[in-house]
């Protein structure tokens, strides 16, 4: 068993992300997961505090995470858990600073966001059916979550109140409980306001709702639902189902910002983002889509790809 100390030491830490600095829960759900595991490393280490804790007990725990099979996003998933839940307590007084000197994380592979090019965007639109009020609803959606790069739990949490049809903005509440102000593009703005006007009402019926997107019974719109609505959208659209998801629209709509020559800034300002290093990918994104359209569209670009066809045959081997 854990000792007690290091115990409430792990709640202590768990309380402040979760009161004082607001994290979501899913956040503070995974650091007390990490936590635990490595409060369990640690037993038969004569570790009964904070102040007992050494650089080697966390290298050990990395190392037996490694052992386990983990790969290497969820071990550095637990180094940010454990670094965190050290600078807590080194805040609070305790002399633990020496624990992570020269701590690195595992290197990971450089993974680029999924998306979807603007053609693809259009056709998911496209297929709704805007003819009934669930239509209205699921063009409405779409057009935000791609007009406005918002995440989806952002998006189904929306209340009536949070979009401005006439400022032409929506106010969205984030991670953190941080709120920011996103405008809302031509297309966005006539789908909500159809759906308001056409859509919302014959929904809503006789029950009172705040919330913006409403299921065919009146109640508020759920992230698995609208995951499901947005997958058969896909079929019918032509698209692979699995490519497409809520996340993979709000980075289309980072990658066509950037692409439309947007500054870093606005466009972290416009998803959330405390860091602007998370919003720098999307420069990636369309370096590696420029990449691709001179590949299949410049002249030289067939014909390096040409080239290469001929010198490997028509066996896959060198001709």
């Amino acid at each position: 068993m854990p000792e007690p100390r290091l115990v409430e030491a792990v709640y202590a830490f768990l309380q402040h992300a979760l009161v004082e600095r607001g994290l979501a829960r899913n956040t503070v759900d995974a650091y007390r997961r990490d936590l635990e595991r490595f409060l369990e490393s640690l037993e038969g280490e004569r570790v009964r505090d904070v102040a007992d804790l050494q650089r080697a007990h966390v290298v050990a725990f990395l190392g037996s995470l490694e052992r386990q099979g983990l790969a290497a996003r969820s071990r550095a998933r637990a180094l940010v858990s454990v670094r965190r839940f050290v600078r807590f307590h080194e805040a609070e007084g305790a002399a633990v600073g020496h624990v992570l000197e020269g701590l690195d994380g595992p290197r990971l592979p450089r993974a680029l966001p999924k998306t979807l090019g603007p053609s693809e965007s259009a056709a998911l639109i496209a297929a709704i059916d805007t003819r009934e009020p669930l239509g209205l609803r699921d063009r409405a959606m779409l057009e935000v979550l791609y007009g406005a790069g918002l995440r989806v739990s952002e998006l189904v949490g929306l209340p009536r109140a949070a979009v401005d049809l006439r400022a032409a903005l929506v106010r969205v509440v984030g991670k953190g409980n941080k709120e920011r102000i996103v405008p809302l593009g031509e297309s966005a703005l006539a789908a909500v306001g159809r759906y308001l006007e056409d859509g919302r009402p014959r929904l809503v019926r006789a029950r009172r709702s705040d919330a913006l997107f409403l299921t065919v019974r009146g109640g508020p719109m759920t992230r698995q639902h609208f995951f499901e609505r947005l997958r058969r959208l896909a079929r019918a659209a032509g698209i692979e189902a699995r490519r497409v998801s809520p996340h993979v629209l709000r980075h289309a709509f980072a990658t066509d910002l950037v692409d439309g020559g947007a500054d870093l800034r606005s466009v972290q300002a416009m998803l959330g983002h405390a860091d602007l290093s998370t919003t720098q990918v999307y420069t990636h994104v369309s370096r590696a889509r420029l990449r691709e359209t001179v590949e299949a569209r410049h002249p030289r670009g067939r014909g390096r790809r040409a080239r290469a066809g001929a010198a490997a045959g028509p066996s896959g081997g060198r001709a």
